[in-house]
């Protein structure tokens, strides 16, 4: 029986080449979207993460590119195509239910700074995808070679397959964000993908001839289907008091009870979000720092004259609450991007306040929008260990500024090491280029610092004298913030430091990098104490 190629075979099957590229290239930036989320719940989403993803995805997409064209030249059978198909779907299908445990192991190794085995760990399920993303790179070459039957029409052919590969990618990099990462989870999203990819290529491989080969491989679903109903039994990473697990359209969030408090946990777990104890409000930790905001004003500063509350980075609630209880039932704008914080936030740490008005939207976007002028405005939007740099720019200071009151105040979250403050230094410099006193507050035990601006000229002498004057009939709460406040004050240079972020240049990433760097290869990593 003689070899069929496309040359010979109907029409029909060039629409179904065409088919089986389109999903090819919607397979693979699913399995590049979905790689940054299934590495990003464990390890965090800083740009060295995404930077690997991209980086070793392009070269495993490249060797297949390579390999693709010089099989196709030796082989070019629809048959050995859709039989390539079929093994990069299973791979692809294969590589989230290997990784798992491997993730949970490398979960511990994040919870216990284990830098050794977080870097293994990493590279390893990196590496899982080296076999079926050079399997998806071969795709292309493979069916440009199928589909050619005159090299007259050569760049037409070639610019039609990868103006359809293209379009498959444009799917594959919505539909998981917007939709199925959400809805089912990263794991069932890698499934969804590859169970689509393997069903066209399997239907390819029959209508081919290969009906032997096609009946052969039906092992490849099966045993998908009984890994992952074996792998997907119980929590991704299980935690201790874990109460809540699931994905949203950002974020990787868990909840987790000890004792009376409940913990709001994101991506890779390192930092505390927020946090609920409803026989608690003091919580010792950044969110307390907020409500000294105020106080750097000239004294008395009467907590009646705090009128309004603007927050960028929402979170579970934690600061609102306390600016509820302390100020009374102040209005106050709660801007977090994320609706699945939000529902976790109304669910597990009764961020149900009724002067809260929560706007689902990025943080700065709302502000530039809002009508309003507030007394503080809070910046609480870490995604460990970074500060997205649009909030952190001279721009975007001008613009809180403009939305804060006569006596007003921003009160920023932001890390540093016990021996790195550069990321402070700039951020102090860049706020001193808008506003005229700025101050800052180390937290014990931990990497942050809260960074205050006025935006009348203040002295700290202020701070101490409002607590001076303070009695007991005000919270309990409030005095002490303001004792921990003005014990933990830094002696900051008045002098603005020559680093000034702008919408242009922020290298806050690149600074941050550095920090993180410097401070793994001090080997200070193994001396911390968890927040």
């Amino acid at each position: 029986m003689p070899r069929m190629t496309l040359d010979t075979a109907p029409f029909a099957s060039r629409r179904y080449l065409y088919l089986a590229v389109f999903t090819a290239g919607m397979t693979t930036l699913a399995v590049e979207i979905s790689a940054s989320r299934l590495l990003g719940n464990v390890f965090g989403t800083s740009n060295l993460v995404w930077a690997n993803i991209i980086g070793l995805i392009l070269v495993y997409l490249t060797a297949g590119y390579f390999l693709g064209g010089r099989w196709a030249d030796k082989h070019p059978d629809p048959r050995a195509f859709y039989q390539l198909l079929a093994w990069a779907a299973f791979m692809a299908g294969l590589v989230p239910l290997v990784a798992r445990p491997v993730l949970r192991f490398a979960a511990e190794a994040v919870a216990n700074f284990d830098a050794p085995v977080m870097g293994g760990s990493f590279f390893a399920v990196l590496i899982l995808f080296s076999i079926p993303v050079t399997l998806l790179g071969c795709v292309s070459p493979f069916a440009i070679r199928l589909a050619l039957t005159d090299p007259a029409q050569a760049g037409r052919v070639s610019g039609r397959m990868y103006a359809i590969s293209t379009l498959g990618s444009i799917v594959g990099t919505f539909t998981p964000v917007l939709w199925l990462i959400p809805t089912l989870g990263t794991v069932r999203t890698f499934l969804l993908f590859a169970g689509i990819l393997l069903l066209v290529a399997l239907i390819g491989l029959w209508r081919a001839g290969g009906r032997r080969q096609t009946l052969y491989l039906l092992w490849m679903p099966l045993l998908l289907i009984g890994l992952a109903v074996f792998t997907l039994a119980g929590p991704f990473k299980p935690t201790a008091g874990l109460v809540y697990e699931s994905e949203s359209e950002y974020n990787f969030i868990q909840v987790v009870e000890r004792g009376d408090t409940h913990y709001l946990l994101l991506n890779e777990g390192q930092g505390i979000h927020s946090m609920y104890n409803p026989k608690e409000l003091a919580t010792l930790g950044t969110w307390d720092y907020f409500l000294a905001a105020p106080y750097f004003n000239a004294a008395p500063h009467a907590s009646t004259k705090v009128k309004s509350l603007a927050l960028v980075g929402l979170a579970a609630g934690t600061i609102a609450k306390q600016y509820t209880a302390v100020y009374g039932a102040l209005p106050i704008d709660g801007f977090e991007i994320d609706p699945g914080i939000v529902a976790v936030g109304r669910r597990y740490f009764d961020m149900n306040e009724p002067n809260l008005n929560v706007v689902i939207q990025d943080g700065r976007w709302a502000l530039a929008h809002s009508t309003k002028r507030y007394s503080v405005i809070g910046v609480d939007a870490y995604r460990l260990p970074y500060i997205p740099w649009h909030l952190t720019t001279k721009e975007f200071f001008e613009e809180a500024r403009a939305h804060l009151a006569d006596d007003g105040a921003l009160v920023i979250n932001v890390g540093r090491t016990f021996t790195d403050r550069r990321l402070i230094e700039a951020m102090v410099g860049t706020l001193h280029s808008v506003f005229p006193s700025v101050y800052v507050a180390d937290i014990p035990n931990t990497f942050n610092s809260i960074v205050f601006a006025t935006v009348q000229p203040t002295q700290s002498e202020n701070l101490l004298s409002n607590r001076v004057l303070m009695d007991d009939k005000v919270p309990a709460l409030l005095r002490d913030t303001l004792t921990r406040t003005i014990a933990n004050l830094q002696l900051t240079p008045r002098v603005a430091s020559e680093t000034v972020f702008t919408d242009d240049v922020a290298p806050v990433e690149q600074l941050t990098n550095s920090i993180v760097i410097r401070f793994i290869l001090s080997g200070s990593v193994y001396q911390l104490e968890v927040k």
